[in-house]
Formats: C-alpha cells, structure tokens, sequence
C-alpha cells in the first residue's frame, strides 16, 4: 500500500460485512471466512458484521452471536471489530452490546431505534443505557432512511458529552449540515465515521474519521487506499480512485442494500446469491448495470465478463 494503515483506534475504513448464506438459507461459515480473509488482505482497517449490510433484521439471536463470535476469530486480532448490535427495545439492544464485548468486539454499532419514534430524550436514554449496562465503546447508527427517526446534532453532541462510551457516529444522514455540526462540536476522539461511500471524500475533507462501507466488500484494497490517501491529504489521488470506483458505488443502491452487493460477490464467485425474504435477488436490468461496474474494475473472474 502506497499510505499505511490507520492506527488510530476507529478511524479508517471498516467494511460493511455481509452475511453469506447456503442454498439451505444456513450462515455459509466458510464463505464468511472467505470475505474476512479478502477484505483484511485488502487492507481495511476494521470490519462491521451484522449490520444493514450483513441483514441483520433477518437473522435469529442466535446467528447473530454466532456470526459476531466467528468473525471475532477469523480476525484473530489484525483489525478492529464493530460489532453490529443494535435493536429499537433498549434491553436487547444492551443484551447483544454487552454479548459483542464479551466475544471479544472492539465496540458496537447501534443504529437509532426504528419503528418506535422516540423523542430526542428517548434516544439519549437509550444510548446512556445500553453504554452504562454493556460496557462497550458505542458508535450511534444515524440512518432516518431506515430508521424513521433522526438524532438530532445538537443531542448527539450532548450524548457524547454525558456519556464517554458513545465514541462516535455512522452518519448515513446524506445531510452534510448534519455533519458539519457534529464535526464543530464534537469532543476529542469522538469519530465521524462516513455511512456513505459516495459521501466518504466530502467527510473526510471537512475532518471525518472514515467511513464503514459497502464498497469494501468487492473492492476493498482501492476503497481502502483511497481513504488512506484522503486523510493523509492527498485528495488529488484520492479523488482519482473515488471517481474510478464511482460507477460501483452507484451501482451498490440501484436496489435496497444488501441485495446488489451479495449479486455483485456472487458474480465475482466470493458467495452464493442467496438473500433472506423479505429481500429478493437483483433483478435482471440492474444485474446487468451491475456485471459491466465490476467488469470495468477487472472484479469479475474471465468466464463471468461474457
């Protein structure tokens, strides 16, 4: 890599980890251990499973333990784990953060509660709650698209203040007024961490810490050297691979996440296409979107650009 890893906890690019599943709708563990190993080789500095992208909705308590527990081992330390953890019932959401600490997580990712509609107070007392009972570094989930609800920024900034285990934010507003409050008022070590990676160059010029991604799946190496070589402030060269790896990113939402990126992992023969219901394969015309984004990066195997 032309610019070294970030060593700063946190900080850098963490992938968006899918969660591969068998033809007989099973965690494929051996997939799973494929992706970790890829994207580590890739460089990133730090991966996020069960989150949105990893469909976590989707799977029993049981796979999600089971997931966060194998993809702390497969790491085996050489990066940092986030540990999607997150609930809209505050209690579970503390059960699944203190079990993520307990396996061996770095922190936990904890998207604002859905469906409930909480009030600002509320979210401050669920965050003070689960970070007091768990006992684990939390990053907030900002995403209203999927959640309903938004944490404010002026709430954000008084959480981090009363409560020192809410060390950062995934900010998937697409709101960069948002941002900026947060960037301003933010206290020491508290990271701002891109939920976008097509808003990744924006955040990091103005100070963000990184980004959890989704691109980082198929191409984890380019995206990676890209945030590397943006926080190092090297944009001319960073923006460069960003416009490179555009066409990918576009193509990554052309359906509800995570269905065009397991599509594009299958194409690239790293998983089976199998998706959880209500979720359902790509269809055919964004398929095809898709196959000539990761042709044009050289992602696909030979027998798979005809």
């Amino acid at each position: 890599m032309s610019i070294e890893q970030q060593e700063e906890p946190l900080a850098g690019t963490f992938v968006a980890l899918v969660t591969p599943f068998t033809r007989e709708d099973e965690v494929d563990e051996a997939a799973l251990e494929r992706l970790v190993e890829y994207v580590i080789e890739g460089g990133v500095e730090g991966i996020v499973p069960c989150g949105t992208t990893g469909e976590k909705s989707t799977l029993s308590v049981d796979e999600h333990k089971d997931v966060i527990e194998r993809v702390v081992e497969m790491a085996a330390g050489r990066v940092e784990i986030i540990a999607g953890s997150g609930s809209n019932d505050t209690r579970h959401a503390a059960e699944m953060a203190r079990f993520a600490r307990e396996a061996g997580a770095d922190a936990s990712l904890s998207e604002v509660p859905y469906y409930n509609r909480p009030t600002q107070e509320g979210l401050i007392r669920h965050y003070c709650t689960i970070a007091e009972l768990a006992e684990i570094p939390l990053i907030v989930y900002n995403i209203p698209s999927r959640a309903g609800t938004k944490i404010n920024a002026d709430t954000l900034l008084r959480l981090a203040d009363i409560c020192p285990l809410v060390r950062g934010v995934k900010d998937a507003t697409k709101d960069l007024d948002f941002t900026a409050e947060v960037l301003r008022g933010r206290p020491e070590g508290f990271r701002v961490l891109s939920g976008d990676d097509s808003a990744t160059l924006a955040m990091i010029a103005m100070g963000g810490d990184g980004v959890i991604s989704v691109i980082a799946n198929e191409a984890p190496g380019r995206f990676a050297e890209m945030v590397r070589l943006a926080m190092a402030g090297q944009f001319e060269r960073a923006r460069e691979i960003y416009f490179e790896l555009y066409p990918l990113m576009v193509a990554n939402f052309l359906e509800t996440n995570p269905i065009p990126v397991k599509a594009a992992l299958a194409m690239m023969g790293m998983i089976e296409e199998n998706i959880r219901l209500p979720l359902v394969p790509m269809s055919s015309g964004p398929r095809e979107k898709m196959r000539r984004a990761l042709a044009d990066l050289g992602l696909l195997p030979p027998a798979a650009e005809k």
